[in-house]
């Protein structure tokens, strides 16, 4: 979802409620093609069934390997420079560093993908309370959303905390 409101953004549409009335032909366009490639799925999957099942059983050591080098080859196959390769192997190095440090993927790119939005947000409301800043704590809403959220990152944090105060009580 979040790859599809990135996509709509780039093209220049606000992604939102507003779409199934402003552009009622993107919409429904996008309600029947879910609905095709959900057909399209089911009609082709049905009769592979036993070799999916097959791959299974195909041991992870054997297929990793050959994983980066087939994706580097299709890169250089499509754009035909080396550069798009090399920022290619930085980005799948950087997937490895972040596999290895166990950080999750999906806040990271919905990170990059709804931060502008968010900062466009803020400024329009710093715009709006003239630069006070204690206007997210003063109205009722944000006040209450901002509470949640602290409360929520508390709770997050808490098992972390708690950990590392045992430990540093064991040594």
């Amino acid at each position: 979802m979040a790859l599809m409101i990135g996509a709509m953004m780039i093209q220049g549409i606000a992604p939102g409620p507003q779409v199934m009335t402003e552009r009622p032909e993107l919409f429904w366009g996008m309600i029947a093609s879910m609905w095709i490639g959900n057909l399209m799925l089911v009609v082709l999957n049905l009769p592979m069934i036993g070799l999916w099942v097959r791959l299974l059983t195909v041991a992870l050591s054997a297929a990793l390997p050959g994983h980066p080098s087939f994706l580097l080859r299709r890169c250089l196959q499509f754009v035909e420079q080396p550069y798009d390769v090399m920022l290619t192997a930085v980005f799948g190095l950087i997937g490895y560093v972040f596999i290895k440090l166990e950080c999750e993927p999906a806040p990271l790119v919905l990170g990059f993908i709804l931060g502008p939005l968010m900062e466009e947000n803020l400024r329009r409301a710093m715009l709006l309370s003239r630069g006070d800043a204690t206007v997210f704590f003063t109205k009722p809403i944000s006040g209450v959303l901002l509470g949640v959220a602290i409360f929520l990152l508390l709770i997050t944090l808490t098992p972390a905390l708690r950990k590392t105060r045992e430990e540093a009580f064991v040594e």
